[in-house]
């Protein structure tokens, strides 16, 4: 698998996968030169990464995010989809609020996600957490509905809030909320 990604291969292949919501120009006037952070609230991990910053996605820092985004329920892990971090970065400089994004959800194994779904956890039968393209989050300092707010504005994927819980899902699936 081709783990080299930049923001050009980002916008490429937004372009390139029909999403024409995604105005190329929002997305390269947000990313900023931060960096993305990360805290899994189950494993306590954290990680601060270049992703964001002008320069290629790495294999190595890509591996890394992926094991701090990892099920934390099998420890499976896989790879998580370069786009997904992209729009997190994006989202973030869209709030213009600095700090670690605190992960709920990130990959989410086939097993893992049935057991949820059995559970009445809420969970879709093929959520996009399972193919690495999802996440779960919240942003400390920033608003949940704020944090809604921008991420619809994106309009690059699916976006829910969940007010109760007190977090944000987001997605690089097709356009849509709840």
């Amino acid at each position: 698998m081709n783990r080299h990604y930049s923001r050009r291969n980002f916008l490429s292949n937004m372009l390139g996968l029909g999403a024409l919501s995604c105005v190329p120009g929002a997305w390269s006037s947000a990313i900023k030169d931060k960096g993305l952070s990360l805290i899994n609230l189950h494993t306590g991990e954290s990680l601060e990464t270049d992703i964001g910053r002008d320069t290629p996605l790495q294999n190595d820092e890509l591996q890394a995010v992926d094991q701090v985004l990892r099920n934390h329920r099998s420890g499976d892990v896989y790879p998580i989809d370069p786009n997904l971090l992209l729009l997190l970065v994006a989202l973030q400089n869209k709030v213009a609020v600095a700090g670690a994004f605190h992960v709920i959800s990130a990959y989410r194994s086939p097993a893992s996600n049935n057991k949820l779904r059995a559970a009445g956890r809420g969970v879709a039968t093929r959520s996009l957490h399972m193919q690495g393209k999802a996440i779960d989050i919240r942003l400390p300092g920033c608003d949940l509905n704020k944090l809604h707010s921008a991420a619809r504005a994106l309009r690059c994927g699916g976006v829910g809030i969940y007010s109760t819980s007190n977090f944000l899902h987001v997605d690089t699936g097709r356009v849509r909320y709840w």
